[in-house]
């Protein structure tokens, strides 16, 4: 059986779920005030505020650390890894942050659990979704068990903050990447709860393994994660697997369908800085007891493995940098990067641990309806897990931004890209896109309302104001700023609706104007009026609108605006652009 750290721990050390049997997690007071006093009992351990959710509260952040070395230089001095362990970016799904202060106190106050922090340096969040987490209630998550109350899954400004990596909207995104960007963690373990069919699994956990991912930081991942961690995790008692996404979970023949979480995902976001990231999923079935116990195991297997060979990390990342750096070089300037990944038909042979399942008929929903039960069941099915690039680009030496986008540049600036601002207009060769075959969606998404679109590659001479800021990509953050400035990224700056003004169509022309001027326009253009004459007669929607019949010839006319649709953000090929 697992571990339970409760049986060795003083009453009044234990945290509030261990005092309630794992009945109850603590609310925001409690928490916090536990977590102070882990602070004030050990020196090993510090309490900050790293910033403030959108309704004030402070975001807490715990630093565990022997050896005094509580800075990212002191950090760096001393060849520590760093580790930044993340609980309740759903605050609805509370295991890592319980889990997370039962390890710290067994760290340095039970020390249980001794040696985790000698070559590594823990920031541990416990609660990020700070408001969420105080709207709490018994019937927040319709699909877990437990605990009693649990707090909502986004922010009360409705944000989901594990979709806000790269739009960066909310102050929780803009303070965690100040963070990020003063410590530049080696790894990173966010921690949630996963819904989906029910089977035997009390854990399961994730890393993206695409072409996306270093190389280097892949290798580590699958070394000592695959290799060591989950082994270990396992061998304490949890029953362990990879994430599991079912095609029908009525039927689970059809298999598992592998997970690619795009940038505007915490675990998407992080390897585009080129550190691990590792996604815990909890079973939300299990009880909660056994949801924490399983995280706390792995959580402190993951802490023994990098704190005994931390140079292994540390190489890895470092690795992983000095390869997106040397990539910008002027000679490696049309270098395809992947931008987006789709699975692919490959499946590989997958022992699932079930549990016996039944379909039949519903006279409720009308569908087929699915009914587990408690009978084991080993079943092999087929696992699709291989990806492959959907879209690459071609790299660029720099980007360039006018500067009436502020609101795209203040999201560069705040995922810690450089910014160089120039002090007079320049006029330069560029690479841009402009855009077509635009479509809307019938809602917004997180907020926002996302266009679809076809990017068209163009090569042109543009004049850029004064107060543009160009974008180098000769550091380690070359792929965080390609991700949010190339279009066509699943999570870029355009695709969140960043730049929607450009798709809006500002002057017009009245009808009878235009009937005069496409009447001239065809008179002294035959293959426009041959086109025309063409559209009329195989198009019948086109036939049949007078306005798309005028706007035919006020697109192609002087007058129409060359700006709209068109990218504002250059890319800059060359050194000698200008």
């Amino acid at each position: 059986m697992s571990h339970n750290p409760r049986s060795e721990t003083p009453l009044e050390w234990q945290t509030h779920a261990e005092q309630t049997n794992y009945r109850e997690t603590p609310n925001y007071d409690e928490t916090l005030a536990y977590a102070k006093r882990l602070a004030a009992a050990s020196p090993l351990i510090r309490y900050a505020s790293f910033g403030h959710s959108g309704e004030g509260r402070d975001l807490p952040l715990l630093i565990a650390s022997e050896g005094d070395t509580f800075t990212p230089g002191a950090a760096r001095k001393a060849g520590k890894a760093v580790v930044h362990i993340q609980a309740c970016i759903h605050s609805g799904e509370p295991d890592g942050k319980d889990a997370g202060l039962a390890l710290l106190r067994d760290i340095t106050i039970t020390k249980t659990q001794p040696g985790l922090l000698e070559n590594v340096v823990v920031l541990f969040i416990p609660i990020y979704n700070t408001d969420g987490h105080e709207r709490s209630s018994p019937y927040n998550r319709l699909n877990q068990n437990g605990p009693a109350d649990m707090g909502w899954r986004a922010t009360t400004t409705n944000q989901n903050l594990n979709r806000d990596y790269m739009k960066a909207d909310t102050p929780e995104t803009r303070a965690w990447l100040a963070l990020w960007n003063e410590w530049n963690p080696d790894l990173f373990i966010d921690c949630h709860v996963t819904d989906g069919a029910d089977y035997r699994y009390n854990i399961t956990y994730h890393f993206e393994h695409h072409e996306g991912i270093a190389p280097s930081v892949l290798a580590w991942q699958r070394k000592v994660m695959n290799g060591k961690v989950f082994p270990a995790t396992e061998a304490a008692g949890n029953v362990v697997s990879w994430y599991l996404e079912f095609a029908d979970n009525r039927d689970f023949g059809k298999g598992i369908r592998d997970f690619n979480g795009s940038p505007r995902f915490s675990t998407g976001y992080v390897p585009l800085r080129n550190r691990a990231a590792i996604l815990i999923e909890t079973h939300m079935i299990k009880d909660y007891q056994s949801r924490v116990i399983g995280t706390y195991d792995l959580l402190r297997f993951t802490l023994a493995e990098v704190s005994r060979d931390p140079e292994s990390l540390l190489d890895a990342v470092r690795a992983a940098d000095e390869e997106t750096v040397g990539q910008s070089r002027p000679n490696d300037v049309g270098r395809k990067l992947p931008i987006d990944f789709e699975l692919t038909d490959k499946t590989i042979p997958f022992h699932l641990k079930a549990l016996e399942y039944r379909t039949e008929p519903s006279d409720v929903s009308g569908d087929t309806r699915v009914v587990f039960g408690t009978k084991p069941l080993d079943v092999t099915v087929p696992m699709y897990n291989t990806f492959r690039v959907s879209k690459e680009v071609t790299r660029p030496l720099y980007y360039i931004v006018p500067p009436q986008w502020r609101e795209a540049t203040s999201v560069l600036s705040a995922h810690g890209l450089r910014l160089l601002p120039t002090s007079e207009a320049k006029t330069i060769d560029i690479e841009s896109y402009r855009f077509n075959d635009v479509k809307w969606p019938a809602g917004p998404f997180e907020g926002r309302f996302m266009p679809k679109f076809t990017a068209e590659l163009i090569r042109e001479r543009r004049t850029f104001p004064p107060g543009s800021v160009i974008v180098p990509l000769n550091d380690n953050l070359a792929k965080v700023a390609i991700n949010l400035l190339e279009p066509e990224a699943p999570d870029s700056l355009v695709a969140w609706g960043f730049f929607n003004a450009i798709f809006e169509q500002k002057e017009y022309g009245e009808s009878y104007v235009l009937e005069n001027l496409a009447r001239e326009m065809m008179s002294e253009d035959a293959a426009l009026r041959a086109e025309f004459l063409w559209r009329l007669e195989s198009d019948p929607k086109f036939a049949s609108s007078p306005a798309s019949r005028l706007q035919f010839f006020y697109e192609r006319s002087a007058y129409w605006d060359r700006q709209m649709n068109l990218y504002p953000v250059g890319r800059i090929m060359t050194e000698n652009s200008s």
